[in-house]
């Protein structure tokens, strides 16, 4: 190393040196490794030659102490660290063990969020106080889309802050699709100093990676065992936002005359094609990801153990892939489908455009549009619903007609706890008369008579009391 003057050798793989490329005078150590090939390199934050050997001999002792105690030995921020578990999961990806789309998601958040917050953070200081703080400071310093969560007043510096994001993110997703930007992409602060809270999912989510980091630090010796943070500060769950079933109807009316109300006939393509996927994803609980992965070679036809005709799908999503069985309704929405599509091979994606490549954001401007015509733009919450609502429709109308939870976890694809935590609202209307037995104006339900029986039953009694009244035959 050209820039280490004054190098002193105090034994074998320990010196001190001072170095010629900075104007201080401040002695260094750098040790090697026991058992590696690697090194260490200390300030010892003294110009003193006698005072730098025997810090030297002080930081050889503390990296032995280190080793023998399983002790981190290097430092390395949070950015750097997130930066290898990062490429970990891009590796899962392209082995297929995670969604393509995850190590996306990832990044972002890494690099955005996380990296704002503890970036330039020794990975070994990150301790409960860190942890704990994140949920404030991320409502502080981010706007959310939905003023569900509560709103806030910003202040000029923090509307420029947002501006600059949103720049930033914008002039990246130029570089992503090829194109060149020859001038800085500039984003004016909104006039509008109310911005809502981010919400609590999106801090769970983001939670959820800053602890994956912290383990894989774990993994890899960065820190103590006892720098793993599984668990999660109390955050509020939302309601997932559904359709009811009178809504259900009433978008299946308006959907029609949606369709007759179109002005060409490409346009009558897309909201046939909409209208269709619609009903499909409502019958079958489908989410997004999955409908943009069906192909017609997923769909077969089979009978149910009576004989009726049912439809078997089979479904890729987030990285699985399961079976899931539907009435045969949706097999004959699928074959409108396919009546106009122009692309019907077996390795041909159910969904695309109208020249028959795949569709990219399943129609969500025309769901939109259906949606507002309807009225049905925003949920009970206020919120502005998706297509992912048509997987929570079908959660709800199947756990409302008794269907068992641990089967519809199955068909959906995700765990009984998840059905259970966000569709626990369906089981209180659905045993109304039992959560309000007892209450004052609330009388039970009397049984239903059968007339016909009670009928017979009274016959049956009065043919035996006129026996009764009859005296015996003798012999």
């Amino acid at each position: 190393m050209a820039f280490v003057t004054e190098k002193e050798e105090l034994k074998p793989g320990l010196i001190i040196f001072r170095r010629g490329d900075v104007e201080h005078r401040m002695w260094y150590c750098r040790m090697k490794m026991p058992k590696a090939d690697r090194y260490k390199t200390v300030s010892l934050k003294t110009s003193d030659k006698e005072a730098a050997r025997e810090r030297a001999f002080d930081q050889d002792a503390d990296i032995r102490f280190r080793i023998k105690h399983d002790v981190p030995v290097f430092n390395r921020p949070f950015r750097e660290v997130g930066r290898e578990y990062l490429l970990t999961q891009e590796a899962r990806a392209q082995r297929g063990e995670i969604s393509k789309g995850r190590p996306k998601k990832i990044r972002a958040i890494i690099e955005g969020t996380l990296d704002r917050y503890v970036g330039s953070t020794q990975v070994h200081l990150i301790g409960n106080e860190l942890w704990g703080g994140y949920p404030a400071w991320r409502r502080m310093n981010g706007a959310g889309r939905n003023k569900r969560n509560g709103v806030r007043e910003v202040s000029d510096e923090m509307a420029q802050a947002f501006a600059d994001s949103e720049a930033e993110r914008r002039t990246k997703v130029q570089h992503t699709l090829g194109i060149r930007v020859l001038k800085p992409i500039q984003v004016k602060p909104s006039d509008e100093r109310v911005v809502p809270f981010i919400s609590d999912s999106t801090i769970r989510f983001e939670m959820s990676i800053f602890g994956a980091v912290m383990n894989y630090a774990i993994k890899k010796r960065y820190v103590p065992a006892n720098q793993r943070f599984d668990e999660r500060p109390k955050l509020k769950t939302m309601r997932r936002d559904e359709f009811t079933l009178e809504e259900y109807r009433k978008l299946h009316t308006v959907g029609r005359k949606w369709i007759g109300e179109a002005d060409k006939p490409s346009s009558v393509w897309y909201r046939t094609v909409t209208y269709n996927m619609i009903l499909i994803a409502c019958n079958t609980g489908m989410r997004p990801a999955e409908m943009k992965n069906l192909r017609w070679r997923d769909i077969m036809p089979a009978k149910d153990r009576e004989g009726r005709e049912i439809v078997v799908l089979f479904v890729q999503g987030k990285g699985k892939s399961r079976k899931l069985v539907a009435p045969k309704s949706v097999g004959d929405y699928l074959e409108r489908i396919r009546a106009i599509s122009k692309a019907t091979e077996p390795d041909n994606r159910v969904f695309t455009n109208i020249t028959g490549k795949p569709a990219k954001t399943l129609y969500s401007s025309l769901i939109t549009d259906l949606l507002n015509e309807a009225n049905l733009r925003e949920g009970t919450q206020g919120v502005p619903r998706s297509t992912y609502c048509f997987r929570h429709t079908y959660a709800t109308l199947r756990l409302q007609e008794g269907v068992d939870v641990y089967f519809l976890a199955e068909q959906m694809g995700t765990s009984v706890h998840m059905i259970e935590e966000h569709y626990g609202h369906v089981n209180t209307i659905k045993y109304a008369d039992r959560v309000l037995q007892g209450m004052v104006g609330w009388e039970p339900p009397r049984p239903e008579v059968d007339v016909t029986r009670a009928k017979a039953s009274k016959a049956a009694e009065t043919h035996d009391k006129s026996k009764r009244g009859q005296p015996r035959r003798a012999g």
